[in-house]
């Protein structure tokens, strides 16, 4: 059984080039000769080779949107067949999502010329899985998505050789990020009585890794509106210093999903509830009726008049979900 080492390989620093894969898996920077997808269910996922092989693949060099194992024809590179999480190499980069572990992403010559070597394969730094979702491709076939963010190197230092020392690794745990939860208290996003405005299309800081902008303001007026509870539970978090609410975007923000910031993307949810939503263990219905992801009723999603919620988001995290 293959020994799936996560973070940087010694002696194969960032930018190395290997000659082919075989080069590559005896460097042990991807351990499999012909799969894309090193890993499994059971321990993660621990590399991915970006080189063309999949139609369905777009490489933005920070952001890689990654299309999953299964269902492709290797001659044609077209997809003749559904995916499925379920297939072992993909439950493994969902599994790294779950737990943050770092991905080597290798990149081959057939991939994106903007972003890959003229020549061979070259390692290029730790990714991490930021989220997962079902989409119908090119061909027409059922695939599973991943959206892959390079590590800045705070991130990526607990996973990488230190060169000072010992050659072993650094201790410690990746940044995995995660939703902002805005205490009540001054509230940016009330300054008149109808919602903010918010973003149609939110914009990116520049740096190592690209990061959606938030618009506060729409979320703090969510947030208040529901006086801080769920709207799937009702259940309001009240913290020593305050209450507390996440605000939800029910169609994600980012490439390649581009959910606006806007209050009819938005809900205000408690943490537990936040995450079953972006994992896609809950929907909505077009009744507003909650349902988990076995198609039991949880709850009926409480709403404001003045919360108008625009149900092609709704519809689309559904199908994003597979569900």
């Amino acid at each position: 059984m293959a020994d799936y080492f996560f973070g940087e390989v010694a002696g194969n620093p960032e930018y190395t080039i290997y000659v082919d894969r075989d080069a590559a898996m005896k460097a042990g920077v991807h351990q499999l000769n012909m799969q894309g997808i090193s890993g499994n269910r059971e321990v993660g996922a621990n590399s991915i080779v970006v080189n063309g092989g999949y139609e369905d693949d777009e490489d933005f060099g920070d952001v890689i949107i990654y299309t999953g194992a299964g269902g492709n024809d290797p001659r044609t590179k077209k997809q003749i067949a559904d995916q499925s999480f379920d297939q072992f190499a993909n439950a493994g980069l969902v599994v790294s999502e779950e737990h943050g572990l770092p991905v080597r992403v290798i990149r081959g010559s057939e991939g994106d010329p903007a972003h890959s070597p003229a020549r061979g394969f070259r390692y290029d730094g730790l990714y991490r899985v930021d989220s997962h979702w079902y989409e119908t491709g090119k061909s027409g076939f059922r695939v599973c998505r991943y959206r892959l963010l390079r590590l800045t190197d705070a991130e990526a230092a607990p996973y990488s050789i230190d060169r000072t020392s010992n050659g072993t690794l650094g201790s410690g745990s990746a940044a995995t990020g995660g939703a902002t939860g805005a205490r009540s208290g001054v509230d940016p996003g009330r300054k008149s009585n109808g919602p903010p405005a918010g973003t149609l299309n939110p914009g990116h800081s520049a740096g190592v890794t690209v990061r959606v902008i938030r618009d506060t303001a729409v979320s703090n007026w969510v947030k208040n509106l529901y006086h801080y509870a769920c709207q799937v539970c009702d259940y309001v978090l009240d913290l020593p210093v305050g209450k507390y609410a996440e605000g939800a975007h029910i169609r994600a923000l980012g490439t390649p999903h581009d959910g606006p910031d806007t209050v009819d993307n938005m809900l205000c949810l408690c943490p537990t509830h936040h995450l079953l939503l972006d994992k896609g263990a809950i929907f909505i219905s077009d009744t507003f009726d909650v349902h988990d992801h076995h198609g039991n009723y949880v709850s009926v999603l409480t709403r404001k008049p003045q919360h108008l919620i625009d149900l092609a988001h709704i519809q689309y995290h559904r199908a994003a979900s597979g569900l």
